[in-house]
């Protein structure tokens, strides 16, 4: 069998410099959230291991999360396809197609065995009838290929959590892949579609360390997820400060007030958009002056209108609805916050005293 070529060898034969590699090898560091100190160890493990073969399959889905993935600027989309992973079949990015593209699949099915990625796009129907690919159902094509597969990432919301085909009544019987597969280790990767970086870093942790990135209870990359987007937002102290945006023409819109009461879910919602953002960091949904939908959120798609979202208030176990309950309940609202904006002042007077002591 032919020696398969490394991540380093792939990226000099299609043109990169050692300077180039070294810069790209900095920046998964960066994505993976190490320090630059163990850019070294990004470096080595590209410099020593083959690339990864993946077969991404799509099913319900809206071709979002592909969308997202080749926009992806750190690291750049052509390094991950044509350096960090083989990329066997796909329906979007392959060039064959047809009953090519199906041998392909079925090729890397025996050639590598428990070494492929299998990365998984939209909800799986539990009803055959609803969806078949080259005379097979999905979910049979499914359960073939993750029988062989190293690992399963399951991006977007669709196949995390089944997405919008679940939504009620949910007439195809759409489910995410966890609903099928249990001894095959599978990474969670929500959003709607997910952030670009975070689809590749999750690839490149695995390149790196040859292993699974650490999870949560849910099944997601802490990496990526462990942070509410609400601790990190930019609009941060307004909340803190009590000034929302009741409305999405009044001043307090143009100011940039917190969104909380025509919306977001930023409290609620685990994610890294506040902290990468998106296009390249360019900006992510409540910076642009809209709620958070809080789509990398399991059943988003059922939990209320996207603009009254009944949601507790941090620091409280109160769930309220500004638009629908009322002045009265708009004022304990208000207090509930006002009573959080002041704690938050007094431990930070309590840590200022405490570092004048030290």
């Amino acid at each position: 069998m032919k020696r398969q070529k490394t991540v380093y060898e792939a990226a000099i034969d299609h043109g990169f410099s050692r300077r180039d590699f070294l810069k790209m090898c900095t920046a998964l560091a960066a994505t993976l959230g190490l320090e630059f100190t163990q850019s070294d160890q990004v470096v080595k493990a590209m410099e020593t291991k083959t690339r990864v073969p993946v077969v991404w399959l799509q099913f319900q889905d809206c071709t979002g999360c592909s969308e997202s993935f080749i926009r992806s600027s750190q690291p750049k989309t052509e390094s991950v396809l044509l350096e960090m992973i083989s990329l066997e079949y796909s329906e979007v990015l392959s060039a064959p197609s047809g009953h090519q593209a199906e041998a392909s699949m079925k090729q890397v099915f025996e050639k590598y065995k428990g070494e492929y990625i299998l990365a998984v796009e939209g909800s799986i129907p539990d009803n055959d009838a609803y969806l078949t690919v080259a005379g097979q159902s999905a979910k049979e094509t499914f359960l073939e290929m993750a029988a062989g597969a190293k690992a399963i990432i399951a991006y977007g919301s669709c196949s995390s959590w089944g997405g919008i085909a679940a939504a009620h009544p949910n007439p195809t019987g759409a489910k995410p892949v966890t609903s099928f597969v249990k001894n095959t280790p599978t990474i969670l990767v929500p959003g709607c579609p997910p952030i670009a970086e975070v689809m590749t870093g999750v690839i490149a942790h695995i390149i790196t360390f040859g292993k699974l990135p650490e999870l949560d209870q849910f099944g997601r990359p802490k990496a990526f997820y462990r942070h509410r987007i609400h601790d990190k937002c930019n609009r941060r102290a307004y909340f803190d400060a009590g000034l929302f945006v009741e409305n999405f023409d009044d001043e307090g819109a143009k100011q940039g007030y917190c969104l909380y009461k025509v919306g977001c879910k930023g409290p609620t919602t685990y994610n890294s958009c506040a902290e990468m953002r998106w296009n390249g960091g360019v900006s992510y949904p409540i910076q642009s002056g809209n709620p958070c939908f809080g789509c990398s959120e399991k059943d988003f798609w059922d939990n209320g209108p996207f603009y009254t979202r009944r949601a507790k208030i941090p620091g409280t176990q109160t769930t309220i609805n500004p638009d629908a309950v009322g002045l009265a309940a708009i004022g304990a609202t208000t207090a509930g916050i006002a009573v959080h904006a002041a704690g938050t002042v007094f431990k930070k007077k309590r840590d200022d005293k405490r570092g004048e002591e030290e």
